[in-house]
């Protein structure tokens, strides 16, 4: 796996997590939990994401085997599930209205909406069974995937820390912009991999020729 490969995957993750449009989320989800329990939520909230990314990374590709499904269909399926959420990124709410709506008022937000669907978002999951394709990368090249996914994770959990500096900083119109560019991001990249899943799948034979 060469820096081209490394810095892909790291943008790809990086952008169907989402860690600074997560902010805005979190600190709505965390108006009505004590101060001295922040900490716990986020940490929460991370841990629970971390748990269902690392199990989909491990564990996804042999489920859809055992279950008699070709990772280029799911590449394919996937590549139009990110491209739709990435439509809605760009041209929908942005990710933190969206999610904002589904709050509840007590710890249950470091579930949901917070670990689940904001951290660990369906594109996320999708993302990292793609990019761990066992017929095409090693075991430590996938360890190096996992790596990197943990990294993001970090780096959401510190973003949740500082939250309230980074609201003031990039304001709600800051993470709404940024939402969209990464919406564009993700559009190229599930373009990229349906192409990818059709190559694997044999596109010729697809067509009978």
């Amino acid at each position: 796996m060469d820096w081209q490969d490394l810095y892909r995957e790291f943008i790809t993750l990086f952008v169907v997590i989402d860690p600074i449009g997560t902010v805005p989320v979190y600190l709505y989800a965390a108006k009505s939990v004590r101060p001295e329990l922040r900490i716990k939520f986020a940490l929460r909230a991370v841990i629970i994401a971390t748990c269902v990314l690392m199990g989909f990374l491990v564990l996804g590709q042999i489920l859809l085997e055992t279950l008699g499904l070709r990772l280029g269909s799911f590449q394919v399926a996937g590549g139009i599930i990110l491209f739709l959420f990435a439509l809605d990124m760009i041209f929908g709410q942005s990710k933190p209205a969206s999610e904002i709506e589904m709050v509840d008022q007590d710890l249950s937000g470091a579930v949901f909406p917070l670990a689940m669907p904001s951290i660990a978002s369906p594109g996320a999951i999708l993302a990292v069974v793609i990019l761990t394709d066992n017929h095409r990368n090693s075991i430590s090249e996938q360890a190096i995937t996992a790596g990197i996914l943990l990294s993001i994770l970090v780096l959401t959990f510190v973003l949740l820390l500082v939250a309230t500096r980074v609201q003031k900083v990039i304001g709600e119109t800051g993470a709404s912009i940024i939402s969209r560019i990464m919406g564009l991001v993700l559009a190229t990249v599930a373009v990229d991999a349906i192409i990818n899943g059709l190559v694997s799948l044999n596109l010729t034979s697809l067509f009978g020729t």
